[in-house]
């Protein structure tokens, strides 16, 4: 039997925190949980002041976990923050027309974008960030996606950030890669209905008060479609460049062009596409096929003169390593579907570019 976070998760709904008298997860204090193959690892946050008095929770706390099925290791540690909230996204009353702005501290600026939801954008933006991290670059991940915030159950991160002035937003870090997403801001499972307005001033707020420290790149998995989120990034920031991810299928393809042509409108260069779910090889007998065609995207890539940067298989371990919170890169490094992505992190790397 394999443990999964919701496993772990359950578990410690059992620890009780003194301190707010309701559980450990309910209070927020249960950061980067990973699961790994039966390796179970996490974070306690707790409150500067009530460290010592918190070490026997971290401690039932790894006993709870241990205890699971399927769990053959636990490492828990505590770490000490700022009790205070972060400050509510929420859009600012008044916008001053201003053209885009380098980000402090960040060198490059790169938007992973699809036309058409559901050919995994979000997935390769994660495990792209987890390879550029893997070459020694420094690397942050901004989760765009308001609708569908899908990077913290990706990178296996929990929690709320924290703030420790009440306007600076401290981002949440693991596997190398430094990330904040909307997700992180609601309760699991709160629908985000806002309109343009909030979503342009909520992105703003994202980019501007979060304490993104020295990056060398700064990915934004970006919402599908040709929207205000898209548009305010690239009007407000200076972005490098776009990637484009779309399947091989023809309907695809069609919502790829828009993406490509409004990156084009808004004078951002295209640095390149991807084929995602670009073939499917059995596990069992070794039969290779192509379930949503082959090929289509390099064609277009060539028609609109940019580089198709990889072909990307439909594997099953790629799916279940982002479920579990630990990308295919750092599952299983060594396997071809990392290799895939690691092969687009070095090109980039060395032509400059991220």
């Amino acid at each position: 039997m394999t443990a999964t976070r919701e496993d772990i998760l359950a578990a410690l709904k059992g620890v009780a925190d003194p301190i707010s008298g309701t559980d450990i997860v309910s209070a927020g204090m249960v950061r980067a949980l990973t699961v790994n193959d039966g390796a179970v690892r996490f974070v306690l946050e707790v409150n500067p002041q009530a460290a010592e008095r918190m070490e026997p929770v971290r401690a039932e706390a790894e006993a709870k976990a241990k205890a699971v099925p399927g769990v053959s290791s636990v490492s828990a540690v505590m770490t000490a923050h700022s009790a205070k909230a972060p400050p509510e996204l929420k859009p600012q009353r008044k916008a001053e027309p201003q053209g885009p702005q380098k980000l402090p501290g960040i060198d490059r600026i790169v938007a992973i974008a699809s036309g058409k939801g559901g050919v995994g954008k979000s997935t390769v933006s994660a495990n792209l960030a987890c390879a550029l991290a893997a070459e020694g670059r420094r690397v942050g991940l901004l989760d765009a996606d308001v609708y569908g915030p899908s990077q913290p159950r990706m990178l296996g991160v929990s929690g709320r950030p924290a703030s420790p002035d009440g306007k600076t937003i401290l981002p949440m870090r693991n596997h190398g890669v430094t990330m904040m997403s909307i997700g992180l801001m609601t309760n699991e499972g709160q629908a985000v209905v806002w309109r343009g307005p909030m979503l342009m001033g909520a992105l703003q707020q994202m980019m501007n008060q979060v304490q993104w420290g020295a990056l060398d790149v700064l990915l934004v998995d970006l919402p599908p479609g040709t929207g205000d989120v898209q548009m305010t990034l690239s009007q407000k920031a200076e972005v490098s460049g776009a990637i484009i991810v779309s399947t091989p299928q023809d309907v695809a393809l069609i919502d790829a062009r828009k993406g490509v042509d409004m990156f084009n409108q808004l004078k951002v260069p295209i640095l390149g596409m991807i084929e995602n779910m670009s073939t499917h090889i059995c596990s069992k007998c070794g039969h290779e096929e192509h379930v949503f065609g082959h090929g289509g995207v390099a064609t277009e890539a060539e028609k609109l003169g940019v580089p198709l940067l990889a072909e990307i298989p439909l594997h099953l371990d790629i799916r279940l390593a982002s479920d579990g919170g630990a990308p295919i890169v750092v599952s299983k490094p060594d396997s071809p579907q990392a290799q895939a992505f690691r092969q687009v992190a070095r090109r980039l790397v060395e032509e400059g570019k991220a």
